[in-house]
């Protein structure tokens, strides 16, 4: 509900339910998936894996071959199918994206984000990269 002019200002809600309760919101939106199912599903081209880290993360660790690297902070404006600034990957709402940070945190809220731009098939990587590289699943130094 936005205001009009003769409303004054648009009211916000002030209740405050903290990041764990937000986190188990907006996880109850979508499912979550683990590394081999994410593995499995960029290999055969069903999803585009999206790599949110910042820089120092990717140099420390290493990137996931064939993963789309996408900073958290530009991430709506270049997945967005309408957008302007949108990636050529970011095709249509039905893209199957999976999200990935370094531990699973941020990439769902990240995941949740997208879901309101209309991808609803968006979903993150339970454990992020280090569950990745924990399972064994192919990582590059960054800059390969």
């Amino acid at each position: 509900m936005s205001a009009g002019p003769k409303d004054g200002p648009a009211q916000v809600s002030t209740e405050a339910i903290g990041i764990d309760a937000l986190l188990e919101r907006v996880r109850a939106g979508y499912r979550r998936i683990e590394a081999q199912e994410a593995h499995d599903a960029a290999q055969s081209g069903e999803a585009l894996l999206v790599d949110i880290r910042y820089a120092a993360l990717r140099e420390r660790d290493g990137v996931i071959p064939g993963a789309l690297v996408i900073e958290r902070n530009e991430l709506e404006w270049r997945l967005d199918p309408q957008g302007s600034h949108r990636v050529p990957e970011a095709t249509g709402h039905d893209l199957r994206v999976v999200v990935l940070c370094n531990e699973g945190y941020a990439s769902s809220l990240a995941a949740a984000s997208l879901h309101q731009l209309g991808l609803h098939r968006a979903t993150d990587l339970v454990g992020g990269f280090q569950a990745w590289r924990a399972a064994g699943l192919p990582v590059e130094p960054a800059g390969s």
